[in-house]
């Protein structure tokens, strides 16, 4: 298996024991296989699954309810959407850079689209411009693809989601599976009015990386006496930190984060688009879990 798949599906390993990865499988098997006469397997019952899928005889043997799931009657196409500008180079909320938890996160749900055969794909880029990998099978493609997004660092270009979503939103006719992977930044008014043609035409699942807590302590001097120096990864300006230094920064900072918050949040339910968090990448295959189980449902 290839580096960074592999490191993948180990993170999967260590952070989800077995029968939390197969309903993550199952989960992501229920909410995008078609429904046809051909029986496939059974599964473990989770909560808000229809009744009339239980197969009732199967359960009395096993001891606790079973699903019947059914063959596919389509292919899903899946199609990875991530910012690989300059923010996602920044710190995230558990400490790692975000880019570490983009990779996790294409690495998961990608994964579970590879064991169901549906192909994936990748639309990435910055403020400078797109770019996609075809859509196709295999890990040697999703391998690619998780090297793409690891490739993101201070050096690369400004972040512009919204240059990404036109993108998909020219290029891609056929109903597709959208992944999109972005951090807590401000989504413009323009944003939304592309997510509501994209989601008239696509399914969409939003998980946004919570940024680095800049209210904690700041970070411990070295051997030397030297502070560490935080920096503003777009504009490289020195951070102070951190913000509770000051009780009204203080409050000007977590309302200005709040505030931000519930814009986007709203924005996205507004377009009908299920939305996850996840701070580190510890947070991901539950927070993949919990998209999959809320877009199930219908948000």
């Amino acid at each position: 298996m290839t580096a960074l798949l592999h490191r993948v599906k180990s993170k999967m390993f260590i952070f989800a024991h077995r029968k939390a990865r197969g309903l993550l499988d199952g989960e992501y098997g229920s909410v995008f296989k078609g429904r046809s006469l051909d029986f496939d397997d059974l599964r473990a019952y989770v909560p808000g699954d229809e009744v009339r899928d239980i197969d009732w005889k199967a359960s009395a043997r096993h001891g606790s309810p079973l699903i019947r799931r059914y063959v596919a009657v389509r292919q899903q196409q899946v199609l990875l959407v991530v910012d690989t500008g300059r923010n996602m180079a920044a710190e995230s909320l558990g400490g790692e850079p975000k880019k570490d938890i983009a990779v996790m996160a294409l690495g998961v749900l990608g994964s579970l689209a590879l064991n169901h055969g549906d192909p994936v794909g990748l639309v990435h880029g910055d403020a400078t411009g797109t770019q996609a990998l075809p859509v196709k099978a295999g890990d040697a493609n999703l391998e690619r693809i998780l090297r793409k997004v690891d490739d993101v660092g201070r050096h690369s270009a400004p972040s512009a989601p919204g240059e990404q979503l036109g993108f998909v939103e020219r290029t891609f006719r056929r109903r597709m599976l959208l992944f999109v992977v972005a951090d807590e930044g401000a989504v413009a008014e323009t944003t939304e009015r592309q997510l509501r043609r994209l989601r008239a035409q696509h399914e969409i699942l939003w998980l946004t990386i919570r940024d680095a807590d800049l209210t904690a302590p700041a970070p411990a001097a070295d051997p030397a006496g030297r502070g560490t120096v935080l920096r503003d990864v777009v504009g490289r300006a020195a951070v102070v930190h951190p913000v509770a230094a000051s009780p009204k920064v203080l409050a000007a900072y977590q309302l200005a984060r709040t505030e931000r918050d519930a814009s986007r949040s709203a924005m996205l339910r507004r377009a009908g688009i299920t939305e996850g968090y996840a701070g580190s990448s510890h947070e991901v295959v539950p927070a993949i879990f919990s998209l999959l189980e809320s877009h199930r449902r219908g948000g």
